[in-house]
């Protein structure tokens, strides 16, 4: 994965190095796994990356990009 703000390339393993976090969590979030991230290892991250927490954890633009609601609402039985 490239780094936007610094311009160096990452792998899991590096970016877990200087970030200072688990490369588990890095697999994670770049799969898609996992969203989130604790406030302490989404600053270590945005800090080795270069970019804002903005550009990693932004919300999404529209609910129908957001994957999170695939569920159906629930049915108010009469």
């Amino acid at each position: 994965m490239k780094n936007p703000g610094r311009g160096a390339p990452y792998g899991y393993d590096s970016l877990a190095e200087a970030a200072g976090c688990g490369r588990g969590l890095i697999e994670k979030l770049a799969t898609g796994k996992q969203k989130t991230a604790d406030v302490a290892d989404a600053h270590s991250l945005v800090e080795a990356l270069g970019v804002a927490v903005l550009v990693l954890f932004a919300p999404s633009a529209s609910p129908e990009l957001d994957d999170s609601s695939h569920e159906e609402p629930p049915i108010k039985k009469e």
